[in-house]
């Protein structure tokens, strides 16, 4: 595809959604109406499939009897019709709110409307009658209705409040209506639509404004997003209505799947809008995803199968421009400095919790682990001591090990021996070099010879000398090794098969991605938890190349000299290509347009404080050049790693490689298939 194309939202997914606030006269359809055309034109300009406007819009919410007047009820439906021809030759959808007399009786509907035309109206199904309201005096029910159809000016459109409005040129959009109080019932009329196959969920209300409602009505729109996995579009009333009794925030709230996609300020004295992309991929990757979804379905038939479908187009060519949702740079980390901090301590109590149920229930009385003066162990060093810490037994039933080899340097091992006596747990040295020395020789390596040949052999002899070490250790000592290898290594295979750092008798760093440690390890200092001391060498760690630490640089080796991310690239981008190939399944050209709308500006959008996170961009080429690098580990060369790993906590939604937990693959899968694909993303 071309560089416009790619850049376009709406081939990724994504469809634009808005919802509206008019400030409003109450009883005064024409200038209702005139406020309504004018966000809806708005809105339309800048590609939205459809806006929702406010519960009774036209007249005003607070008309109480003067909705029995026919003036009024003539006039609304003349605003209608009038809203209905401002769209004449747009694929936006209006979604407007009025009453309409159907069969002799009064609904409280919405309407929508299309290119200058009624879709359908959709009569609200629960009127509220406790408290300040009164809609039962005014409004019949929904089940009340008799007729299917109603007469809209030149029209005979459909009505009840069993419609679907189905995009036929979009296939995953498929809209439901519903009004106020419809979301505040135990079962809202939403949920079997959701069922019946509807993507986005709309809501006009009025809402009026108490103390502490604004939270309650949030929280339900987002519960609702969640349990629906949908979108939920929310608008309720603004300045205009009647304040006799009453008052108004106008508060916005678009919500996709449970997250907060977007939300209007409160009590604006004039006309607002906002809009967000809502992303019909992922919705419909999570019902199939979490296969309850289509068992519900299965269970309801009954309930959800009187839907009927209203057929329309939306054309997707105005959706151009940034994508308007945020798209964190660090999925696995958060921007916001106190939820990050939560998010950590949640970490580490996970961590903890199946590291000390392990020792309980095992009946091991220590825990043997390699310190390599790095990220990884540090972390896992840390979770230890807490572990013992809960249990009530002495940190020197922790036995670490440092063990220096060829290419460790001088500056690591410094850190490892800190940091040991920082924790205050039997701390020991061991050269690996002398059986490294008798293991090259005995296999005719090289090295063994003089020559300075640093292969994967030479490597892997290393890697598989400290696991043997400790593995044996546990042996001697009545205990369990504890692994360090985190989720990132796991998902490029980045780590020694078997007998090496993929091996332990238990990992409790396995669903941790390499950028939430850094976090991990940064709270921890910054808490002062470990003295002064060990968080001055919590510091030096985190300020410390991430190395394997394998291969000899020749010189004096104060710093390490291999790079892994010089190798294999960039953590934080393989982190947030594993995200979102692993919790939503996304396709790499989805991958990659997220990428480069979260990555090719480094001065937009949230970055999580502190010095840890250097701020850097990536152009398209970059990211595809790192992503084809991951797809072809991932999908084609580490599966078997994954496949025999040992047993770890699940620790965050959006990993877990365990093939006893999220990920079943095989071994000897192709990447064909997402290679092809990521050759659609263009350069640049």
């Amino acid at each position: 595809m071309d560089a416009t194309t790619f850049r376009n939202p709406a081939n990724h997914g994504f469809t634009r959604v808005a919802v509206a606030v008019p400030r409003n006269r109450v009883a005064d359809p024409a200038f209702n109406a005139e406020q309504t055309i004018a966000l809806y034109q708005a809105a339309a300009a800048e590609g939205a499939s459809l806006v929702v406007f406010p519960e009774l819009g036209l007249t005003g919410y607070s008309c109480d009897d003067l909705f029995h007047q026919q003036a009024l009820q003539r006039a609304a439906e003349a605003a209608l019709l009038r809203v209905a021809e401002a769209t004449q030759g747009l694929d936006t959808l209006a979604l407007v709110g009025l009453p309409l007399r159907v069969d002799h009786s009064l609904f409280n509907c919405a309407a929508v409307l299309q290119r200058g035309q009624v879709l359908g109206i959709v009569p609200k199904t629960y009127l509220p009658n406790y408290g300040e309201f009164y809609e039962a005096r005014q409004f019949n029910p929904a089940a009340n209705a008799q007729s299917t159809e109603v007469t809209i000016g030149p029209q005979r459109v459909p009505f009840g409040n069993d419609l679907l409005f189905a995009a036929t040129d979009q296939p995953l959009l498929q809209l439901h209506v519903e009004i106020c109080e419809d979301l505040w019932v135990p079962i809202p009329p939403s949920s079997h639509a959701a069922l019946a196959g509807a993507t986005v969920l709309a809501n006009l209300s009025a809402s009026n404004v108490t103390i502490g409602k604004a939270g309650y009505r949030r929280a339900l729109v987002m519960q609702q997003a969640a349990r629906c996995q949908a979108a939920y579009l929310y608008s309720s009333a603004g300045t205009g209505e009647s304040t006799t009794d009453l008052a108004w925030d106008g508060q916005s709230l678009i919500s996709e799947c449970g997250e907060l996609l977007k939300e209007s300020e409160r009590f604006l004295t004039d006309s607002h809008w906002i809009s967000a992309d809502v992303d019909l991929e992922r919705i419909a990757n999570e019902r199939q995803r979490q296969n309850s979804f289509g068992h519900q379905t299965a269970q309801l038939r009954q309930q959800i199968n009187h839907f009927r479908r209203v057929p329309f187009q939306v054309g997707t060519s105005a959706l151009t421009g940034p994508l308007r949702r945020r798209v964190e740079r660090f999925p696995y980390v958060p921007a916001d400095a106190s939820r990050r901090d939560e998010r950590c301590q949640e970490v580490y109590d996970i961590q903890v919790q199946g590291l000390a149920q392990r020792i309980a229930s095992s009946g091991i009385g220590k825990l043997v682990i390699g310190i390599s003066g790095g990220l990884d162990s540090t972390q896992a060093l840390l979770v230890c001591a807490r572990a013992m810490d809960l249990l009530g037994r002495p940190r020197s039933d922790i036995l670490a090990y440092t063990m220096p080899g060829f290419a460790t340097s001088g500056r690591t091992l410094d850190q490892a021996l800190r940091l040991m006596a920082a924790i205050g747990c039997q701390a020991e040295q061991i050269d690996i070099r002398p059986s490294c020395e008798q293991m090259l020789r005995d296999i005719g390596h090289p090295y063994a010879r003089g020559e300075k040949v640093y292969d994967i052999s030479f490597e892997n002899v290393q890697a598989g000398e400290r696991t043997s070490h400790l593995f044996r250790l546990a042996n001697q000592h009545h205990g369990i090794v504890v692994g360090t290898g985190d989720l990132s290594e796991l998902a490029l295979g980045w780590c020694t098969y078997g007998v090496g750092d993929h091996m332990s008798h238990y990992n409790v760093n396995a669903s941790v991605p390499k950028t939430l440690i850094k976090h991990l390890v940064r709270w921890v200092a910054e808490s002062g938890h470990i003295g002064t001391d060990g968080s001055a060498v919590l510091h030096a760690i985190l300020e410390t190349e991430v190395s394997p630490e394998l291969v000899p640089s020749g010189g004096v080796d104060e710093q390490p000299a291999q790079s892994t991310e010089a190798s294999i690239g960039p953590y934080a981008l393989h982190d947030f290509f594993l995200y979102y190939t692993l919790r939503f399944g996304f396709s790499p050209s989805k991958v990659a347009y997220l990428a480069w709308t979260a990555w090719h500006d480094s001065q937009a959008g949230r970055w999580p404080e502190g010095p840890l996170v250097e701020h850097k961009q990536y152009t398209l080429g970059e990211i595809r050049q790192h992503l084809r690098t991951f797809v072809y580990r991932f999908f084609q060369t580490s599966q078997f790693k994954r496949s025999c790993v040992p047993n770890a906590p699940k620790v965050g939604s959006g990993g877990s490689l365990s093939p006893r937990g999220d990920w079943r693959a095989p071994s000897d899968a192709t990447a064909a298939v997402w290679l092809r694909e990521l050759e659609e993303v263009p350069e640049q």
